[in-house]
């Protein structure tokens, strides 16, 4: 029996089968056929679904083999043409959903979600060749985009090859055809100037690349997605704020049945507003809301509450537009939440809430959506960084398998500057390149920004996602992470070497952040061991307030916290002596008297070789200027203390006439006071080394029977 006959009886079977599909019947007999030779072509070269490809520039990389992408497209055109004659579940339901809609049973909201699935039906083989393109640009080199969404993208091929993970494309495409076809734009132009409102929302290459991943891996043999947890990091003007409400919206719909409920939480009122606003404009026009039926949705909007309520079929849907308050969002349950704009956020705590929210469904989602600020020690800046060591595999625990990261930036120099004279760079951090990022507007607003320096930042933060606050910062904190990664020395271990050790206590503010650092010096290896103290009544308000990781110092055994208001001295004295009792031999100690006198005389009592040392800039230069100097030679080790590194990136500084260092705090709420103690702590290994160089100078003239030379140094 012919493959056309095969159709036809098949149809009859289901009571589809009419004259008129003819055509589409002989055209399914073609692509079978066609599919059939194109199987045994692949699988006689090996069967493979990833191949190692070359580039135009002569680079390769992974992506999709190409006689894999023949098949799977073949079967995505077999499978349309039979979802078309009725000839799977989801085509019988559709031709089912038309009778009952002919009938005029199924409500509005009913009509436009199974218009919806037919579109997701009718263009899911073109949706996944527009992800398979976008991503093959991306590795190509093609598409011009950052490290960090190259890393994104060779996340996603290896997780197909793995066969850890269960891809299923039908979710994805249901969440792009609810956002196509029910979804307009409110305002705005094209890149012609053709007016955008009321056309539909067609989402950018970029867009649907996410969509893909966070809906569409699953655990293997479950209805559980993979992905709980998602940063989209993405510049200002590439349709972030819009993507996040559309993508909110289709979410509470797909996930009707339980019941769905958003919260899209802006740092402000304002910003939460955008999404809403725009959400609110769509429903209307959609004609959905009770307005114009009796069942429809219920919009609130008023001083009180900001809502979109109501019964969907036999779910609900509920979306509230909210500013952060981690104060009053305890009692939140929700599914899905729409962190926007998270740069704004004081610290992590917000972010937490939010996340505890989530924890009575098993398909949920947590999406931050933002563009860079100006705090490199925020909130967000930490977890950028933090997911960026997801993509490049420094974090692989099963967690990290469950966040999904999306990062455009623009790339840095070694010097950690910024070229924003270069279109390539600019082209980098803006994945909406040429869509809605106008090419000659972005290169025009750079030069700008280079010419007129009060510009500048924003520009940076906004447009490049660089966090100025790190352009600020006098150390590259990878050069002093480089240097530290190459030594593994135990305390143990240093405390049985042949080291001298110097001492360096930072005691000015008894009533906040308390520093010491011991200092030595082993066969050109500078080693710093940082410690430090902080009064338990007011760590829970600072690690807050300033965004300091105090309770992970604690836990990593890198800090104390006094139980009075103050850090006594007393304790920074035993700690000395604790070293001191292991082994650590220490020639001198340096501290500015002026700051607790009675740390001085304890330490004294103690017969420790305590030396005054005021904290003069021109002096403790020299010390900057030392560890500086180790950590580019690759010879700083300080045993991966957190606190050390915390501090280092903290550091600003001016540079005098004389290349003298006057450095301070990046920002007032910020601290360095751990590297200041290094600094003490070098200028005393400096000044002893000074010290002794000039005995040995005096004893070798006396025994040559010689006299010092008027003019020699001492």
């Amino acid at each position: 029996m012919a493959r056309e006959d095969k159709i036809r009886e098949a149809m009859r079977a289901v009571g589809t089968y009419n004259e008129i599909f003819e055509t589409s019947i002989r055209q399914l007999g073609k692509a079978e056929r066609e599919l059939s030779r194109a199987e045994k072509a692949w699988k006689a070269s090996g069967g493979k679904l990833v191949a190692e490809l070359v580039s135009k520039t002569g680079q390769t990389y992974t992506a999709k083999d190409p006689q894999w992408a023949v098949v799977e497209q073949m079967r995505k055109d077999v499978t349309a043409l039979r979802n078309q004659l009725g000839l799977t579940p989801t085509g019988l339901n559709k031709v089912r959903n038309a009778q009952q809609q002919s009938a005029g049973s199924a409500s509005r909201m009913d009509q436009l979600l199974a218009a919806a699935h037919d579109y997701a039906l009718d263009h899911a083989s073109e949706i996944q060749a527009d992800v398979d393109a976008y991503v093959s640009r991306v590795l190509s080199g093609e598409e011009g985009a950052c490290q960090e969404i190259v890393l994104a993208c060779r996340r996603y091929v290896s997780d197909l090859d793995t066969g850890k993970w269960e891809f299923r494309p039908e979710p994805p495409c249901e969440i792009i055809g609810i956002i196509e076809t029910m979804i307009c734009h409110q305002q705005g132009e094209a890149l012609d100037a053709t007016p955008m409102r009321g056309k539909p929302f067609l989402l950018l290459p970029y867009h649907k690349f996410i969509v893909w991943n966070i809906m569409g891996f699953f655990w293997p043999g479950s209805n559980r997605r993979r992905f709980q947890e998602c940063l989209d990091f993405v510049p200002r003007k590439n349709i972030k704020t819009t993507f996040a409400a559309s993508l909110a919206f289709a979410l509470a719909l797909y996930e009707r049945a339980s019941g769905s409920k958003v919260y899209e939480v802006g740092g402000a009122l304002k910003q939460a507003l955008e999404g809403f606003d725009f959400l609110k404009y769509n429903l209307r026009r959609l004609k959905v809301t009770v307005d114009d039926d009796p069942d429809g949705l219920r919009i609130i909007d008023n001083n009180m509450e900001r809502s979109i309520t109501g019964d969907v079929g036999d779910g609900f849907v509920s979306i509230n537009a909210l500013a952060s308050n981690p104060d009053k969002q305890d009692s939140f349950n929700c599914n899905i939440v729409i962190a926007d704009e998270a740069h704004t956020y004081k610290g992590p705590k917000q972010y937490q809430i939010l996340k505890d929210a989530t924890k009575a469904y098993t398909n949920k989602l947590v999406i931050i959506i933002s563009s860079g600020g100006s705090n490199a020690q925020g909130f967000l800046a930490k977890r950028v960084e933090f997911c960026r060591r997801i993509l490049d595999g420094t974090v692989k625990d099963a967690y990290a398998e469950t966040i999904f990261v999306f990062i455009a930036r623009a790339p840095t120099a070694e010097n950690g500057e910024v070229d924003i004279t270069n279109e390539t760079v600019l082209r980098a951090a803006s994945p909406g390149w040429g869509y809605s990022i106008r090419p000659q507007d972005m290169i025009n607003d750079a030069a700008q920004a280079a010419a007129d320096p009060q510009l500048r930042p924003e520009f940076l933060n906004k447009s490049l996602n660089v966090f100025t606050a790190a352009l600020r910062a006098w150390f590259d904190i990878e050069e002093f992470r480089r240097s530290d990664r190459k030594y593994g020395w135990t305390l143990a271990e240093l405390a049985k070497l042949p080291i001298r050790w110097y001492g360096g206590t930072d005691l000015s503010k008894l009533y906040d952040l308390t520093a010491a650092v011991t200092f030595g010096h082993y066969k050109g290896v500078d080693i710093i061991i940082p410690h430090c103290w902080f009064p338990r009544p007011a760590a829970m308000v600072k690690a807050q307030q300033d965004q300091i990781p105090l309770f992970g110092w604690k836990e990593d055994g890198w800090l104390d916290m006094t139980n009075d208001n103050t850090t006594n001295h007393v304790d920074v004295v035993r700690w000395y002596q604790q070293l001191r009792e292991q082994g650590f031999r220490y020639r001198v100690i340096g501290h500015d008297r002026k700051f607790c006198r009675e740390y001085f005389v304890a330490m004294k009592k103690a017969r420790f070789p305590i030396r005054d040392q005021p904290q003069l800039f021109y002096r403790k230069s020299e010390g900057f200027r030392y560890l500086e100097n180790s950590a580019k030679r690759g010879t700083l080790y300080y045993l991966h203390a957190e606190p050390f590194e915390y501090c280092v990136q903290n550091v600003a500084g001016v540079e005098k006439t004389d290349d003298a260092v006057q450095y301070e705090k990046i920002a007032p709420e910020l601290r360095i006071d751990i590297f200041d103690a290094a600094v003490f702590a070098a200028c005393a290994y400096l000044d002893d080394m000074t010290s002794k160089s000039a005995v040995a100078g005096a004893a070798a003239g006396s025994w040559f029977g010689g006299e010092e030379r008027e003019g020699d140094a001492d």
